[in-house]
């Protein structure tokens, strides 16, 4: 798997984070982009609706916009189009800079693990200035959690249901954050074992829960 190391050093935590609407806000930048490939194909998207639902993989989103013969096509115009639409208007969700530097602080070091296009997951991450340890990107669900397993996260921050599967998946701590589409009480219901408003929360849970 990209970026997946050969041996796993030991650190007092692994943490993994989510990167839509967990660190990022990236509403303002996928709006852009799949308003400029509506543009450039004349198929409508809408992406107010679009943006309700991230998360999931694109392909999921295209389908609902594009014949089954096309989602190839349009998630690689997708992809091209994504950095010069995306990157620029996307913010940093509040609290994730100090959410990284609360784990690096702790002698730990944080995974980004997302279903986006890795290379531009990336992208997002040096212009916004959060520095992951590292960043495993087109994965999903359950399928998150191999990455997490190999990395040796024993949490995984996220704030979809999927990311809960994921979690769960990899043995991991399954900390959800009510900021994306999914309510608290959802998190809960796929089986969160800490539900926190926002990522402000995250550094003072990861002290108790290191000291715990």
């Amino acid at each position: 798997m990209s970026g997946m190391p050969s041996s796993t050093p030991q650190h007092s935590v692994t943490v993994g984070f989510d990167l839509d609407m967990t660190l990022i806000d990236s509403r303002p930048g996928i709006k852009a982009a799949f308003e400029a490939l509506s543009a450039a194909t004349g198929t409508f998207v809408d992406a107010d609706l679009a943006i309700t639902r991230l998360g999931p993989p694109l392909e999921q989103e295209l389908a609902h916009w594009f014949p089954d013969e096309q989602i190839e096509e349009m998630v690689e115009m997708y992809r091209t189009m994504y950095p010069e639409y995306a990157i620029a208007p996307t913010l940093a969700m509040p609290g994730a800079r100090e959410a990284i530097a609360a784990v690096r602080q702790a002698g730990g070091r944080s995974v980004v693990v997302t279903a986006k296009h890795e290379p531009n997951a990336k992208l997002h991450l040096a212009h916004l200035g959060i520095e992951a340890d590292a960043v495993v990107g087109w994965l999903w669900a359950e399928a998150k959690g191999e990455a997490l397993r190999e990395y040796g996260a024993s949490v995984y921050v996220g704030d979809h249901t999927g990311d809960v599967r994921g979690a769960r998946t990899a043995g991991a701590l399954s900390v959800a954050v009510a900021t994306g589409p999914c309510d608290a009480e959802e998190l809960r219901t796929a089986g969160a074992d800490v539900v926190l408003d926002d990522l402000t929360a995250f550094p003072a849970w990861l002290a108790r829960h290191l000291e715990g």
